[in-house]
């Protein structure tokens, strides 16, 4: 059986189908996309390439002695995920460990010098990267957008 010449598809000639209306299919491609934005200007970096690793390096130097639990809870990551993460950051001298002196069988994490440092470059970068990223909307709706986000990820999270 021979099928008919098909002509070339564009892109711009395609429809999404049911997914043109799915939250959720946007919300994994602009994922995708930012996330390979970001890389790219990490570049060098020892955040870069992975996901989970800014959100720690943060949190471990706002929150001097935070569990790896807490930040596996808030990351959604489970155990294991979260254990390499740290092993990697703490092999690259971001951040190290502590046993909890108030449960030996805890741990604790402290942000290390070169790991404070970093934090404070990625502070500067990263809300630039967002604002050039998505500069075609306009900042109000941004915050709108940022409003909606945070409010499911709380709401997933458990803190809403």
């Amino acid at each position: 059986m021979s099928r008919p010449p098909v002509k070339p598809i564009s892109p711009t000639d395609i429809k999404l189908d049911v997914l043109e209306d799915t939250l959720s299919f946007y919300i994994r491609t602009l994922n995708l996309a930012v996330s390979r934005d970001l890389d790219d200007r990490l570049e060098g970096l020892d955040v870069a390439k992975g996901t989970g690793k800014i959100t720690t390096l943060l949190l471990v130097d706002d929150y001097p002695g935070i569990r790896p639990s807490v930040i596996a809870h808030l990351l959604m990551r489970d155990r294991s995920a979260m254990g390499r993460l740290i092993d990697q950051m703490v092999s690259h001298d971001l951040i190290c460990r502590e046993v909890s002196q108030e449960d030996s069988r805890a741990q604790e994490l402290y942000i290390t010098e070169a790991g404070a440092a970093l934090a404070a470059k990625i502070r500067e970068l990263v809300p630039k990267q967002s604002s050039e990223f998505f500069s075609f909307i306009p900042e109000h709706e941004q915050k709108q957008v940022i409003d909606i986000l945070r409010r499911a990820y709380r709401h997933i999270v458990g803190l809403a």
